[in-house]
Protein backbone atom coordinates (compact mmCIF):
# COMPACT_ATOMS: atom_id res chain seq x y z
CA UNK A 1 0.00 0.00 0.00
CA UNK A 2 1.42 3.33 -1.04
CA UNK A 3 0.45 6.90 -0.24
CA UNK A 4 0.37 9.54 -2.95
CA UNK A 5 -0.33 13.26 -2.94
CA UNK A 6 -3.09 14.64 -5.15
CA UNK A 7 -0.65 16.52 -7.40
CA UNK A 8 1.40 13.40 -8.09
CA UNK A 9 -1.78 11.40 -8.66
CA UNK A 10 -2.99 13.93 -11.24
CA UNK A 11 0.27 13.90 -13.16
CA UNK A 12 0.70 10.10 -13.03
CA UNK A 13 -2.92 8.97 -13.18
CA UNK A 14 -2.51 6.53 -16.09
CA UNK A 15 0.54 4.93 -14.49
CA UNK A 16 -1.25 4.64 -11.15
CA UNK A 17 -4.25 2.96 -12.77
CA UNK A 18 -1.90 0.56 -14.56
CA UNK A 19 -0.31 -0.43 -11.22
CA UNK A 20 -3.72 -0.89 -9.64
CA UNK A 21 -5.04 -3.00 -12.51
CA UNK A 22 -1.99 -5.11 -13.36
CA UNK A 23 -0.13 -5.32 -10.04
CA UNK A 24 -3.06 -5.12 -7.61
CA UNK A 25 -1.45 -2.14 -5.90
CA UNK A 26 -3.46 0.01 -3.47
CA UNK A 27 -2.96 3.76 -3.09
CA UNK A 28 -4.00 6.10 -0.29
CA UNK A 29 -4.60 9.63 -1.57
CA UNK A 30 -3.35 12.49 0.60
CA UNK A 31 -4.64 16.06 0.32
CA UNK A 32 -3.41 19.43 1.55
CA UNK A 33 -0.42 20.68 3.49
CA UNK A 34 -1.13 18.32 6.36
CA UNK A 35 -1.28 15.31 4.01
CA UNK A 36 -4.73 14.34 5.25
CA UNK A 37 -5.72 10.89 4.00
CA UNK A 38 -8.98 11.35 2.08
CA UNK A 39 -9.48 8.38 -0.26
CA UNK A 40 -8.14 5.09 -1.57
CA UNK A 41 -7.74 3.58 -5.00
CA UNK A 42 -8.08 -0.19 -4.82
CA UNK A 43 -8.30 -2.90 -7.47
CA UNK A 44 -11.81 -3.51 -8.75
CA UNK A 45 -13.43 -6.71 -7.49
CA UNK A 46 -16.35 -7.89 -9.67
CA UNK A 47 -17.57 -10.02 -6.76
CA UNK A 48 -18.53 -6.90 -4.79
CA UNK A 49 -20.77 -5.66 -7.59
CA UNK A 50 -22.87 -8.83 -7.42
CA UNK A 51 -23.46 -8.74 -3.66
CA UNK A 52 -27.01 -8.18 -2.52
CA UNK A 53 -27.80 -5.46 -0.02
CA UNK A 54 -27.74 -6.65 3.57
CA UNK A 55 -31.08 -6.70 5.32
CA UNK A 56 -31.03 -5.07 8.74
CA UNK A 57 -33.14 -6.57 11.46
CA UNK A 58 -32.79 -10.11 10.15
CA UNK A 59 -32.53 -11.49 13.70
CA UNK A 60 -34.91 -9.04 15.34
CA UNK A 61 -36.82 -10.67 18.23
CA UNK A 62 -34.89 -13.94 17.78
CA UNK A 63 -32.46 -13.54 20.67
CA UNK A 64 -31.67 -11.51 23.72
CA UNK A 65 -28.97 -10.84 26.28
CA UNK A 66 -28.85 -9.71 29.87
CA UNK A 67 -26.03 -8.41 32.06
CA UNK A 68 -25.66 -9.94 35.50
CA UNK A 69 -25.36 -7.58 38.45
CA UNK A 70 -21.70 -8.48 39.08
CA UNK A 71 -20.58 -7.85 35.49
CA UNK A 72 -17.56 -5.50 35.53
CA UNK A 73 -18.28 -3.69 32.24
CA UNK A 74 -21.30 -1.43 31.85
CA UNK A 75 -23.48 -1.49 28.73
CA UNK A 76 -22.05 1.82 27.48
CA UNK A 77 -18.47 0.51 27.72
CA UNK A 78 -19.36 -2.66 25.86
CA UNK A 79 -21.16 -0.81 23.06
CA UNK A 80 -18.26 1.67 22.71
CA UNK A 81 -15.79 -1.07 21.78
Amino acid sequence: MQTIEVGKLKSNFSNILHLVQKEGETFIIEYGKNHKKVAMIVPYDPYIENLEDRKFGLYKNKGSFRFSDDYSMCKEELLAL
